[in-house]
């Protein structure tokens, strides 16, 4: 049973990694997370503007209309980040029962905002976590990072976070930045263990503050939003952190050598 804690359970950034490792996720605060990345506010707002021109998700099984978004992949080894070929973002049906199993070829995220330092500096922090959480003693280790602009919107009245349901990604690390929220209520976070009861709800609702969850350990979601005021929307970055290899590379790798022959 989840319990009803809407006011979201907030920790330090010193103690990001050990909340990660002792309860499987961890939230940070708008100014926290800024300076847990080494920058500050301002910085990440300046990005903002770009969620207000992300095409519409043309791949949405429900029929829906109400999803915008982007997708860039990186490789991120000793902190130095590098941006892979525009690659499609795959997912077994294990871990997306709705969408998994397809090549969903996205829109790339805009050159110019991938090269300003302050996401390259997002990108670092993310795998660099991910080592100290996650590698061990075999740290650091290439961390294979996707991220995701989302806008979800209410146009047609309701708009869906995740409409696959709860769910894990299939990935080490999974970042959920809260990038704004505007005329909309609803969109409350869920977050449970994967192999017990326990869980916890709350609603993100100041710009850029972050949810971070071990993927092996906990499930999450979040509720659908309806429109408080016309134009209601909510804005996020998603970006998940892998070791090996980007989800589904074989396969990917697989198709692309099939369709060359």
């Amino acid at each position: 049973m989840a319990h009803p804690s809407f006011v979201p359970p907030f920790t330090t950034p010193a103690a990001v990694a050990e909340h990660l490792r002792t309860t499987g996720f961890a939230v940070l605060a708008p100014s926290d997370m800024a300076r847990w990345i080494g920058t500050d506010l301002p910085a990440l707002m300046a990005l903002n503007a770009d969620w207000n021109s992300l095409p519409p998700d043309e791949f949405l099984k429900d029929g829906g209309r109400y999803r915008k978004r982007r997708h860039a992949c990186f490789v991120v080894d000793a902190g130095q980040v590098q941006q892979v070929p525009h690659r499609p973002h795959w997912q077994p049906v294990e871990y997306n029962a709705l969408h998994g199993g397809m090549e969903r070829w996205f829109a790339p995220m805009e050159a110019a905002t991938v090269a300003l330092p302050v996401w390259q500096q997002l990108m670092a922090a993310l795998a660099g976590l991910s080592d100290a959480v996650f590698a061990g003693a075999q740290a650091p280790v290439p961390w294979f990072v996707e991220a995701h602009q989302f806008r979800i919107d209410t146009t047609e009245g309701i708009g869906r976070p995740t409409p696959e349901g709860a769910h894990r990604d299939g990935v080490d690390l999974v970042a959920v930045f809260l990038v704004g929220r505007e005329g909309v209520k609803g969109g409350e976070t869920r977050v449970f263990e994967a192999s017990g009861p326990a869980g916890q709800r709350f609603t993100l609702t100041e710009p850029w503050s972050l949810l971070l969850l071990d993927d092996a350990r906990m499930i999450h979601e979040t509720t659908p939003i309806q429109p408080a005021a016309p134009g209601g929307h909510r804005d996020t970055l998603v970006v998940t952190c892998r070791r090996g290899s980007f989800q589904g590379a074989d396969v990917v790798g697989q198709r692309a050598a099939v369709a060359a022959a």
